[in-house]
């Protein structure tokens, strides 16, 4: 999954997008309002980390912005400013949880999972394709009761090829969703991913599942006999 975090401490920032990248997700990351703003708009994020006190445009009014713009991505405001009125606005202008500074990054973890929870069309941790399943919560993987490592780059991609399972994914959807804004479009790394999930989930004496849909992308895909 996709995040954009801004922050314009740059220590707060490298710090909270080291916790996200370990945790698995793709992060963008921006120091001011008004870039906060133009990367939302123009890319498919999961979930936005919003410092509230930024240059340029603060964090409540780029969340007000992308309401207006019926934009509802799941924005969590971080802010050293921890009075109820200060809450209560960052709710009211579209924002979906509120941590104050000094924070715990696992519990903003937490916050973060339970956000993107409340996003999926499913109630379940637990996601199912054939006899693959995957578990979002512990980030764990297996098919046919074999557990199977995978990297987290690995996970989000077979994450993402799930819950879109049987439909085919565009490699450009891909990038977007797996990988950040430095990604080069340009290299095989998405194929080079898909063969390395292949070679984990299409174990021997299973039925593949890892499709390649030629013109199209790729997708979980029972494979005809």
């Amino acid at each position: 999954m996709r995040i954009l975090l801004a922050d314009d401490d740059l220590k707060i920032g490298k710090h909270v997008r080291q916790a996200l990248v370990a945790e698995g997700y793709a992060v963008d990351f921006a120091q001011d309002g008004e870039e906060a703003l133009w990367l939302a708009e123009n890319n498919p994020y999961d979930a936005l980390v919003l410092d509230v006190m930024m240059p340029q445009r603060d964090g409540f009014t780029v969340a007000r912005q992308l309401r207006r713009k019926e934009n509802h991505v799941p924005i969590l405001f971080l802010t050293a400013r921890g009075e109820l009125d200060d809450k209560v606005r960052g709710l009211d202008v579209g924002g979906d949880d509120y941590m104050v500074k000094p924070f715990s990054t696992v519990e903003l973890l937490a916050r973060l999972r339970a956000l993107l929870r409340r996003q999926r069309p499913q109630a379940s941790n637990l996601l199912r394709f054939e006899d693959l399943e995957l578990d979002l919560i512990a980030r764990r993987a297996n098919r046919a009761g074999h557990s199977i490592e995978l990297t987290n780059r690995e996970f989000a991609l077979l994450e993402l090829l799930m819950m879109t399972a049987p439909k085919p994914v565009s490699k450009a959807v891909i990038v977007e969703r797996v990988w950040d804004q430095c990604f080069d479009s340009d290299t095989n790394v998405v194929n080079v991913y898909i063969n390395h999930l292949r070679g984990k989930v299409d174990l021997p004496g299973l039925v593949p599942l890892v499709q390649t849909v030629r013109g199209v992308g790729f997708a979980l895909q029972r494979a005809e006999a």
